[in-house]
């Protein structure tokens, strides 16, 4: 999906305050999962959807100078000082830019990216076709169909609120494409495109307040889509928004599903 298809734009200026706090929520299961795949000195990783920096330095700091980093955006306006000797940052659709080199990758990860794509299965083959024998693929995508509340405790009109404004921004992602159900559907995508050892699990955020500062974030992206689509008026979007601050919500997040196989040498 090109940047101007894509309902929370890279190149807004608030876009990097929300990677931030992206970070701040999914980095630590992020990387734990990437530990526990093993990335270690020498390895050759693709991040795709580098966005901001903390996990290309995480990467870049596990893999040493023997090691090679790509980070790929279609803005890498967020990720370009994480640039160095064995570090690279460039500028990448990928579905729409050819895929680097066959079997280059010990690792390819995606964080939040095929989601959005119209062409996401055809993405996830390329991906695969990018990893040597014994490489790793890990994709991490939410599934807002398999929690499609903002407050999954609706008790009172605060919390009426937030849950009408959620739907109307799944609504919003849905008419540009993005597959609100994907999440759950990695492990068998996976599998059918050729990878072993395949596994997932999730991570569902509930009354975090990173939560509150995702969703404030959020907002600040898409308040104007909100009205011009009559899911929200002005008056009503600032209402939820103090709400938000007053810390009158339990917000939460859908699950965040990760899913991880491996491509075998052959026999």
């Amino acid at each position: 999906m090109g940047d101007a298809e894509y309902l929370l734009d890279n190149r807004a200026a608030a876009a990097g305050r929300r990677f931030e706090v992206l970070s701040a929520l999914f980095d630590p299961s992020t990387f734990r999962h990437l530990a526990a795949l093993g990335v270690d000195a020498g390895w050759r990783c693709w991040e795709l959807g580098a966005g901001g920096t903390p996990v290309v330095r995480w990467l870049a700091e596990r893999v040493g100078p023997d090691g090679y980093v790509l980070a790929t955006d279609i803005d890498v306006s967020w990720a370009v000082d994480a640039a160095s000797a064995y570090v690279e940052v460039r500028r990448h659709d990928v579905e729409r830019d050819d895929p680097p080199e066959r079997g280059t990758f010990d690792l390819v990860h995606a964080r939040l990216v095929l989601v959005h794509l119209r062409e996401r299965e055809r993405v996830l083959r390329s991906l695969v076709q990018t990893l040597r024998p014994g490489g790793w693929l890990l994709i991490e995508d939410a599934d807002p169909a398999l929690q499609p509340l903002s407050c999954i405790d609706e008790y009172g009109p605060a919390q009426a609120l937030a849950n009408s404004i959620r739907r109307g921004f799944r609504a919003l992602l849905a008419a540009r494409g993005a597959d609100l159900a994907y999440g759950r559907k990695l492990p068998r995508l996976l599998r059918a495109a050729g990878l072993s050892n395949v596994a997932a699990d999730a991570y569902f955020p509930v009354a975090s307040p990173v939560c509150s500062a995702l969703e404030t974030e959020t907002i600040a992206m898409i308040r104007d889509q909100l009205v011009e689509h009559g899911i929200a008026t002005v008056e009503e979007i600032e209402t939820h928004l103090a709400n938000v601050a007053a810390g009158q919500l339990d917000l939460a997040q859908p699950p965040m599903i990760s899913a991880w196989g491996q491509l075998q040498p052959p026999a």
